[in-house]
């Protein structure tokens, strides 16, 4: 199986996926291990500390039961430096066609952002078929979506900004949509504070607010 048709079978038990942000492997892990025992196992590790790559790498070496992805990716360079890190996805907040190009021929799959109808058509016409949808709160939310599935039939969406629990179920029930992205999960308070086990209620709420909406 490869490793899209991973993901899919994941985020098909828990649509959702949430955003680490951490410049130490220790709080990066510990926050991961709390996302996992709250139902969520697909994890996007963001670029936008030092020792991103770093955090993203202990991740994959100490939780082995996630599948963990790269986010915030904007070069060629960062692609081949997570892919070395044991990144199993790319994530990335605009439509970058080197990206895409370095990311399809290491057979990693990619979900570029998009927010326009030229940007779903040119990501359509390099061949993908899942696409994040950034930022979707202040890119039209879920009318926009609704009108993007309706003329991108087969494409699905991933929506990540804005998104929450009190609209997440909204977004789920969308039918372009496979899986939400957010930060919502991993507040900065509770990192700091150690306290982890408010990472871990806030992912099982959202995998039973996924499992109301889709069963």
């Amino acid at each position: 199986m490869n490793h899209s048709e991973t993901i899919a079978g994941r985020l098909r038990q828990a649509p959702v996926v949430p955003l680490v942000q951490a410049d130490d492997p220790k709080i990066a892990v510990e926050t991961s291990r709390a996302l996992v025992a709250g139902g969520l196992t697909v994890i996007e590790v963001v670029l936008r500390t030092p020792a991103a790559v770093q955090c993203l790498k202990a991740i994959v070496r100490e939780v082995p039961e996630a599948i963990v992805g790269a986010g915030t990716v904007l070069s060629e360079e960062q692609v081949e430096a997570v892919l070395l890190a044991g990144a199993k996805f790319i994530v990335s907040p605009g439509l970058y066609a080197p990206v895409v190009r370095v990311a399809q021929s290491a057979e990693l799959p990619v979900f570029p952002g998009v927010a326009t109808a030229s940007e779903v058509q040119n990501a359509w016409n390099m061949g993908l078929r899942t696409v994040k949808f950034f930022p979707a709160s202040l890119a039209g939310g879920i009318p926009m979506l609704k009108t993007l599935g309706s003329v991108f039939g087969g494409l699905s969406f991933m929506p990540t900004g804005g998104v929450s629990t009190e609209n997440l179920a909204d977004f789920l029930a969308l039918p372009s949509v496979l899986a939400c992205g957010g930060s919502w999960l991993t507040p900065k308070a509770a990192i700091t504070e150690g306290n982890f086990s408010a990472i871990t209620e806030l992912a099982s709420e959202a995998v039973a607010i996924a499992r109301k909406v889709r069963g």
